[in-house]
Protein backbone atom coordinates (compact mmCIF):
# COMPACT_ATOMS: atom_id res chain seq x y z
CA UNK A 1 0.00 0.00 0.00
CA UNK A 2 1.35 3.39 -0.98
CA UNK A 3 1.77 6.19 1.52
CA UNK A 4 1.91 10.00 1.52
CA UNK A 5 4.86 11.97 2.91
CA UNK A 6 5.35 15.64 3.69
CA UNK A 7 8.88 17.07 3.54
CA UNK A 8 10.10 20.46 4.70
CA UNK A 9 11.01 22.54 7.74
CA UNK A 10 9.34 21.33 10.94
CA UNK A 11 7.30 24.51 11.47
CA UNK A 12 5.79 24.20 7.99
CA UNK A 13 4.83 20.52 8.07
CA UNK A 14 4.05 19.42 11.64
CA UNK A 15 0.31 20.02 11.21
CA UNK A 16 0.09 17.41 8.46
CA UNK A 17 0.70 14.66 11.02
CA UNK A 18 -2.79 15.31 12.42
CA UNK A 19 -4.15 14.30 9.01
CA UNK A 20 -2.37 10.97 9.22
CA UNK A 21 0.41 11.87 6.79
CA UNK A 22 3.98 10.94 7.53
CA UNK A 23 6.08 14.05 8.11
CA UNK A 24 9.81 14.32 7.52
CA UNK A 25 11.24 17.55 8.91
CA UNK A 26 14.56 18.63 7.45
CA UNK A 27 16.87 21.48 8.41
CA UNK A 28 18.78 22.10 5.18
CA UNK A 29 18.94 21.24 1.49
CA UNK A 30 21.50 18.46 1.95
CA UNK A 31 19.33 16.66 4.48
CA UNK A 32 16.31 17.39 2.27
CA UNK A 33 17.93 15.80 -0.79
CA UNK A 34 18.91 12.68 1.12
CA UNK A 35 15.44 12.33 2.63
CA UNK A 36 13.72 12.96 -0.72
CA UNK A 37 15.78 10.22 -2.41
CA UNK A 38 14.99 7.78 0.41
CA UNK A 39 11.26 8.56 0.28
CA UNK A 40 11.17 8.30 -3.52
CA UNK A 41 12.71 4.84 -3.39
CA UNK A 42 10.29 3.75 -0.66
CA UNK A 43 6.56 3.09 -0.51
CA UNK A 44 5.43 6.67 -1.16
CA UNK A 45 3.09 7.52 -4.03
CA UNK A 46 2.86 11.21 -3.14
CA UNK A 47 5.48 13.47 -1.59
CA UNK A 48 4.43 16.98 -0.61
CA UNK A 49 7.40 19.33 -0.33
CA UNK A 50 7.52 22.96 0.70
CA UNK A 51 8.13 25.39 -2.13
CA UNK A 52 11.23 26.91 -0.55
CA UNK A 53 12.89 23.51 -0.07
CA UNK A 54 11.80 22.44 -3.56
CA UNK A 55 13.58 25.47 -5.01
CA UNK A 56 16.81 24.20 -3.47
CA UNK A 57 16.19 20.65 -4.73
CA UNK A 58 15.06 21.44 -8.27
CA UNK A 59 17.49 18.96 -9.86
CA UNK A 60 16.33 16.09 -7.64
CA UNK A 61 12.69 16.92 -8.30
CA UNK A 62 13.25 17.15 -12.06
CA UNK A 63 14.66 13.61 -12.05
CA UNK A 64 11.66 12.34 -10.08
CA UNK A 65 9.21 13.93 -12.53
CA UNK A 66 10.50 11.48 -15.17
CA UNK A 67 9.18 8.59 -13.07
CA UNK A 68 5.59 7.48 -12.65
CA UNK A 69 5.81 7.44 -8.86
CA UNK A 70 6.10 9.30 -6.63
CA UNK A 71 4.16 12.43 -7.52
CA UNK A 72 6.01 15.41 -6.04
CA UNK A 73 3.63 18.23 -5.16
CA UNK A 74 4.78 21.64 -3.98
CA UNK A 75 3.01 23.28 -1.05
CA UNK A 76 3.48 26.70 0.58
CA UNK A 77 5.55 26.79 3.73
CA UNK A 78 5.08 28.80 6.87
CA UNK A 79 6.83 31.76 5.24
CA UNK A 80 4.13 31.98 2.55
CA UNK A 81 3.37 31.10 -1.03
CA UNK A 82 6.05 31.68 -3.65
CA UNK A 83 3.82 30.70 -6.58
CA UNK A 84 6.00 27.73 -7.56
CA UNK A 85 3.29 25.20 -6.74
CA UNK A 86 0.74 26.90 -8.99
CA UNK A 87 3.34 27.20 -11.75
CA UNK A 88 4.08 23.44 -11.55
CA UNK A 89 0.37 22.60 -11.80
CA UNK A 90 0.09 24.92 -14.79
CA UNK A 91 3.02 23.19 -16.53
CA UNK A 92 1.50 19.76 -15.87
CA UNK A 93 -1.84 20.87 -17.34
CA UNK A 94 -0.11 22.28 -20.41
CA UNK A 95 1.79 19.03 -20.88
CA UNK A 96 -1.32 16.90 -20.42
CA UNK A 97 -3.72 18.82 -22.67
CA UNK A 98 -1.30 20.66 -24.93
CA UNK A 99 -2.55 24.12 -23.97
CA UNK A 100 -2.60 26.57 -21.08
CA UNK A 101 -6.12 26.41 -19.70
CA UNK A 102 -5.46 28.13 -16.38
CA UNK A 103 -6.15 31.85 -16.64
CA UNK A 104 -5.53 34.47 -14.06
Amino acid sequence: MYKIAVLGPYDSIYGFATLGLETYPVEDAKQGAETLRRLADGEFAVIYITERLAAELSGEIARLRERILPAVILIPGISGNTGQGVEQVKKCVEQAVGSDIIFG
